[in-house]
């Protein structure tokens, strides 16, 4: 039998054999990634000034947070974050403490080497040139290493924007652990990818199949859920339709993440998830959130004090279904190694 060829690229379905199986014993658990970036002026154009990393004290009480619920974040972090001198010796704190993991996080607009034209399109640093993704990803990960004395093994793109050659390029940079692709969503309109057709659950990725990588998690909500991404995108070529279709609760798109997304949303998706049988459920969001007036999804006190609620609650069902919180280094033991010699062989 011929098998198909396939170079691991992160915008193309995985091929049946790279689908990752993970120890039973790790069972169904979920991991926080922190999308830790400088603020700016989200409805501005891009630029490379004109931000700031100021948000650290809202930083500080999010990670007392999350420490005290037992939860160890990854931080994946952006240049202009590592390279503010405060927010990198507390950051390296909480790493040498064994409370957090510290990742990479690529913005190329303000990530040196600053070649490219800075605009909406080459937001998206896997759709710049091989040499110029290649160079920022390098530069990133120096940095890193400078601060913190080790070289990131988790990643996640700046606008979750992998692209044709980013598997590759990590592989090559040493990457463990990639978590850039959002399932069930495109951006393709805006320039980005497009992740039409990608799992939930862990793959194998890169083309030695060395690199895992770990979706962030999307449900499907409603009466209609059954009919999936083929029926929501349908659904979004009509217009109105989408919106109808949420708001009478017959088919909704649910991301788990407190940005922008109500409790009992959450919740629903939650459960979704466990139903579809996805072994990790993996929640995200940005770090300035955790400080008012930085995002749209907490802009005074009330909203964030919201913000802690919807973790209070999110947290307190996952314990009703039995889904504990897992460390970066507990997902990668739960990975079966040999796959990776299988894969490449």
């Amino acid at each position: 039998m011929t098998v198909p060829h396939h170079d691991g690229n992160l915008l193309q379905p995985p091929l049946a054999q790279d689908m990752i199986r993970l120890d039973p014993a790790f069972g169904t658990r979920f991991m926080l990634f922190v999308d830790t970036e400088e603020e700016f002026d989200w409805d501005a154009p891009f630029s490379r000034i004109g931000h700031g990393v100021t948000a650290l004290a809202g930083m500080a009480r999010g990670q007392a947070y999350f420490a005290a619920a037992g939860v160890k974040p990854i931080y994946v972090t952006d240049y202009p974050v590592i390279d503010d001198d405060a927010a990198a010796a507390m950051m390296g704190q909480w790493a040498s403490d064994g409370a957090a993991d510290i990742g990479a996080h690529l913005h190329p607009w303000v990530n040196p080497p600053h070649v490219e034209t800075v605009n909406a399109a080459n937001s998206y640093v896997g759709f710049l040139p091989e040499a110029v993704e290649r160079a920022k990803l390098e530069a990133l990960c120096e940095r890193i290493e400078q601060r913190f004395g080790r070289r990131p093994i988790a990643y996640r793109a700046g606008r979750y924007g992998v692209g044709p050659n980013s598997a590759r390029l990590l592989e090559e940079a040493g990457f463990l652990l990639d978590s850039s692709v959002r399932s069930r969503f495109d951006y393709s309109h805006q320039h980005g990818p497009d992740f039409h057709g990608l799992p939930q659950t862990p793959y194998w990725a890169g083309p030695t199949r060395s690199l895992i990588e770990l979706p962030l998690s999307t449900a499907f909500a409603g009466l209609l859920r059954g009919g999936g991404e083929r029926l929501y995108r349908a659904a979004q070529a009509m217009g109105p339709l989408a919106g109808a279709l949420s708001r009478a609760r017959m088919l909704s798109r649910i991301p788990l993440t407190p940005e922008g997304v109500p409790l009992h949303e959450a919740i629903v998706a939650i459960d979704a998830l466990i139903a579809e049988g996805v072994p990790v459920l993996n929640f995200s969001f940005h770090s300035p959130t955790l400080e008012p007036g930085h995002t749209p999804y907490v802009r005074d006190e009330g909203n964030r004090a919201a913000f802690y609620a919807w973790w209070d609650g999110v947290l307190a069902h996952l314990a009703r279904r039995g889904v504990t919180a897992a460390t970066l280094d507990q997902f990668i033991a739960a990975v079966p190694m040999h796959g990776r010699a299988c894969q490449a062989a």
